[in-house]
């Protein structure tokens, strides 16, 4: 039986990894740092070991180095890793490294560079379930907020993505729901613990507290690259959620917004009559942050896991508009033209009205009220903490 050894410091990468090299009959150990990883190479004695670059600790290329010149190893060396600066791959060509697999990739994809590496056929994907299963460039946190959502939660929709993108967690967080919601989201996550959770508030905190809950939650897995959230509706749906997340992978914001603008080629739907108070009250909102973004409010959002710390720590004062201050404390937090910069505004390919919103027309009357509350509590009350 050949032997896999495999280091990464992100456990979604490594779970699944391990998985599907056993399900294809080998003998598979893994780490999550450098130094343990050497301790296992010592022991293990594997033949092939795959290592990812960018870890906490000990790197991959320091890995790499250690194996090559302090142990004289000749063993066959695998990278497989987001960091696609050229000349890092180099220097692991230079290390004497036989392959570099770039993030995002197929598991097959990898089991067929083993497979050649080895020499043996491939077992076709037909044979062990894994087509069309990604390993993500990073990790990414999704919260996903419920309040009696048990007739509305597309489970299927959520349960292919996360069988689909293994570099995704999803959770669930239960806003003190009076129905079965809470039964769902424990169904929904029995038997994928590794890719969906469910973080159950006893007491409905509104949207916004349910998302800093989740986010603070999320925020103490240290794998996780990014934390955003999502509507339980799907109304935008994982595709569009998936490009912010590449927008933020390959840049330097800190922070990537949905936008619901209406354009060619893109599906945007609203009913009339919230559309005319969206207008209204996003110009109220321009007005008050002193920054021209179009669509505060989209249920779409993603940053890093630094800044959703930050943004997140402090309890919101209002029950709808926490998007909006989030953006008033980016703006508290850098200065107006930082925040401009750190913030990109990325228009939806599609987003869809969804039966069943808990926003009446009575709350949209009082989003005036809680507007005026943010201008008065983050212009004069909260002092500013520029870097």
């Amino acid at each position: 039986m050949k032997k896999i050894l495999a280091i990464d410091d992100q456990q979604l990468v490594l779970l699944s990894l391990e998985k599907h090299l056993l399900d294809l009959g080998y003998d598979i150990k893994c780490a999550s740092d450098g130094h343990t990883g050497l301790e296992l190479f010592d022991t293990f004695k594997p033949d092939i070991l795959i290592v990812d670059i960018n870890m906490d600790g000990m790197s991959g290329l320091e890995v790499i180095k250690n194996i090559r010149e302090e142990r004289k190893s000749d063993v066959k060396i695998l990278v497989m890793s987001g960091n696609t600066n050229e000349d890092t791959i180099i220097d692991g060509f230079d290390l004497g490294i036989d392959d570099y697999m770039k993030k995002p990739l197929s598991l097959n994809e990898i089991s067929a560079r083993i497979a050649r590496i080895f020499g043996i056929k491939l077992k076709r994907v037909s044979e062990n379930g894994s087509k069309g299963q990604m390993l993500q460039r990073h990790c990414v946190g999704v919260v996903i907020p419920c309040y009696n959502e048990e007739t509305r939660i597309l489970s299927k929709e959520f349960t292919d993505f996360t069988h689909s993108n293994l570099g995704y967690h999803l959770c669930f967080v239960n806003d003190g729901s009076t129905d079965n919601t809470l039964e769902v989201l424990q169904k929904l996550a029995q038997g994928r613990e590794d890719n969906i959770s469910v973080y159950d508030c006893a007491k409905n905190g509104g949207k916004g507290e349910a998302v800093r809950q989740g986010v603070l939650h999320l925020a103490k897995d240290p794998q996780l690259d990014y934390i955003g959230y999502l509507d339980a509706d799907l109304s935008t749906d994982f595709k569009d959620f998936d490009d912010l997340v590449k927008t933020i992978e390959s840049s330097k914001f800190k922070i990537v917004s949905g936008s619901r603008m209406s354009r060619m080629g893109a599906n945007i739907t609203k009913e009339s009559a919230r559309k005319i108070i969206s207008k209204t009250i996003n110009l109220i909102i321009r007005n008050i942050l002193g920054m021209s973004f179009n669509d505060t409010q989209c249920g779409a959002k993603v940053m890093d896991r630094d800044i959703a710390n930050e943004m997140f720590h402090e309890k919101f004062i209002t029950k709808w508009l926490f998007d909006v201050e989030i953006f008033m404390k980016m703006r508290k937090f850098y200065g107006k033209e930082k925040a401009i910069s750190y913030i990109c505004e990325q228009p939806l390919k599609r987003w869809i009205h969804a039966d069943g919103s808990k926003l009446s027309m009575k709350d949209s009357v009082k989003i005036v009220g809680q507007l005026a509350q943010i201008a008065y509590h983050y212009k004069f009350k909260v002092k500013s903490r520029v870097n």
